[in-house]
C-alpha cells in the first residue's frame, strides 16, 4: 500500500511513518516498480503497537526488539516468550499506577464537589 493509505489506516503522518523507518523500526520496506514504497498491510497493526508502546514510555529500542521478534519467522520462542511476558509485566504495573492515580484523583474531584456545594457552587 502506498503511503496515504497507511496514514489513514493509522492515524500516523507521513513524516512520522518515515522516522521509524529510517529508525528500522519497520523492517525492510520494499519498493514498487515505480520506485515507490510498497507498504505491507502487516504495518498497520505493527504501528499501532508501536505507538501505544511509545505512549506508555517504551524506548524506541525496547519496541524493535517486539517488533522484530513479531516479524521473524525465526525467533526462539522461548526467549520471545519472555521478551513479552517481560514487557507485560511493566505494562502491567504501569496500569496499576495508572489506577491508583485514578482514584487519587477521583478522590480529589469528590472532595472539591463536595466543597463547592457546601458553598452553593454547584
Amino acid at each position: 500500500m502506498e503511503i496515504k493509505e497507511l496514514e489513514a489506516l493509522t492515524g500516523l503522518g507521513r513524516d512520522a511513518i518515515r522516522y521509524y523507518e529510517r529508525r528500522g523500526l519497520l523492517g525492510v520496506v520494499p519498493r514498487g516498480s515505480n520506485n515507490y514504497r510498497d507498504y505491507p498491510s502487516s504495518l498497520v497493526r505493527q504501528l499501532k503497537l508501536l505507538r501505544a508502546m511509545q505512549a506508555l514510555g517504551f524506548s524506541l529500542d525496547e519496541i524493535r526488539s517486539v517488533l522484530e521478534g513479531m516479524r521473524s519467522q525465526g525467533i526462539d520462542c522461548v526467549d520471545g516468550a519472555r521478551l513479552l511476558a517481560a514487557k507485560r509485566d511493566v505494562v502491567d504495573a504501569q496500569r496499576r499506577e495508572l489506577c491508583r492515580i485514578s482514584r487519587l484523583l477521583r478522590a480529589e474531584q469528590v472532595r472539591l464537589e463536595a466543597r463547592a456545594r457546601k458553598h452553593g457552587r454547584m
